[in-house]
């Protein structure tokens, strides 16, 4: 019963680095590409409730790539620069909420959003 709580726990702060990977990648984008790496190598093993999580940073950075190549694309006519601030909150809020749930040992309410 020990290593379970340990294996949990190890699973746990893989999680919690890999969102602290995706907000430092908001100034160092490299650490964004380990972190889903991360979170792809991590997803079959984890308890049930951590699957949430990881399937949460991987949609993550997924979508925000997709989000940020319109965004550029965009840019050509101006709106994109707004809409890439946008992404930035869009990020921000999505980690935020993912260790605020972490934290509290929960999964994440609703994996498959496009939103917040």
């Amino acid at each position: 019963m020990n290593e379970t709580a340990v294996d949990q726990t190890g699973s746990t702060e893989t999680a919690k680095i890999i969102y602290i990977l995706y907000l430092i990648g908001i100034a160092v984008g490299i650490t964004a590409i380990v972190g889903v790496v991360m979170a792809y190598v991590n997803k079959d093993t984890a308890p049930e409730w951590l699957k949430s999580h990881y399937h949460f940073q991987i949609r993550t950075f997924w979508i925000s790539l997709l989000y940020g190549i319109v965004s550029a694309i965009l840019c050509l006519i101006l709106i994109g620069f707004v809409l890439m601030f946008v992404v930035l909150i869009w990020w921000i809020v999505r980690c935020v909420k993912g260790l605020k749930a972490i934290e509290q040992r929960q999964p994440i309410a609703d994996v498959m959003t496009w939103g917040f």
